[in-house]
């Protein structure tokens, strides 16, 4: 699995996808955040709730960086959440670019009872968040919120372009 090797290859792609991620963030609405892809499975508010950085994977690595206070239930305010993921993410970036090196990428810590170098943690740590992205996307697209593409233009972008989105 990729490794991240130096601080700024992690915070050049970090910046980049969660650009990415708080566009999605910004187009929630307090309604939205009740959207369920079935019974009984997470709301879309609490998979943006999930998104927010909470220092779980990256603590056990040893990364140190404020994350919001109460995590058990998200908060019904869509911007609340947005808010918190801005602030957090700096949080997390500022952490790597203060409290890691290059070298220090090449440590390894346990995390989840495996033993992991920091950059692989960075790694899945990315990872994780555009897995659960692309979930968000979905419950969005259920709820019927409009949102920009975020690895190419979704069907309203392409029909803003004069075109048809692609079939396949």
């Amino acid at each position: 699995m990729m490794m991240y090797l130096t601080v700024q290859s992690f915070i050049e792609d970090y910046e980049n996808e969660s650009m990415a991620t708080q566009r999605l963030l910004d187009a929630l609405t307090d309604e939205s955040l009740r959207q369920e892809v079935a019974l009984g499975y997470r709301t879309l508010g609490h998979l943006a709730w999930h998104l927010v950085p909470n220092g779980s994977m990256l603590d056990q690595a040893g990364l140190r960086f404020e994350v919001p206070a109460a995590r058990n239930e998200p908060p019904a305010s869509a911007d609340i959440i947005a808010q918190s993921y801005r602030f957090t993410t700096r949080s997390l970036i500022e952490a790597v670019r203060t409290q890691w090196t290059d070298e220090t990428l090449q440590e390894t810590n346990r995390v989840y009872e495996n033993p992991w170098k920091n950059g692989l943690t960075l790694s899945i740590f990315l990872r994780h968040e555009i897995h659960h992205r692309g979930q968000l996307t979905v419950l969005m697209r259920q709820a019927g919120l409009q949102f920009t593409g975020v690895y190419g233009p979704t069907k309203e972008e392409w029909a803003a372009f004069g075109m048809a989105a692609p079939a396949i």
